[in-house]
């Protein structure tokens, strides 16, 4: 079964930018998807973003279309999810998961597997 690192989480000032990386081990990245969560304090977890490894298919959610860009390198086994413009509202806990990706939404599967989570802190 595969296993998710996260990395890169952080405090950054509103309109700063990081870059989230999801290292997999144990198996190759799911074809069905790959995607990342957020969790904002007492909030429950949502998708924000998601692609299929092998396919030009993508989802953004509206709250970081045009602001984040997620990105796979197969050869790494690596998910990455650019962030910039960041905004307060953007502030939890992000995890990397497996994920069934389609054009207009994401969601997760009996299978599904997500990592321990990286925090990102947006404040001045």
């Amino acid at each position: 079964q595969v296993q998710l690192v996260e990395s890169g989480g952080g405090l950054v000032q509103p309109g700063g930018s990081l870059r989230l990386s999801c290292v997999a081990s144990g198996s190759k990245l799911d074809y069905n998807g790959m995607g990342w969560y957020r969790q904002a304090p007492g909030k429950e977890r949502d998708g924000i973003a998601c692609m299929r490894p092998t396919e030009d298919i993508t989802y953004y959610d509206a709250s970081v279309k045009g602001r984040f860009t997620i990105s796979v390198d197969n050869f790494k086994n690596t998910v990455y999810l650019q962030m910039t413009n960041l905004k307060p509202e953007d502030t939890g806990v992000y995890y990397c998961a497996t994920v069934v990706c389609r054009s207009r939404f994401m969601g997760t599967m009996a299978s599904s597997t997500f990592g321990q989570g990286t925090q990102v802190t947006v404040s001045s």
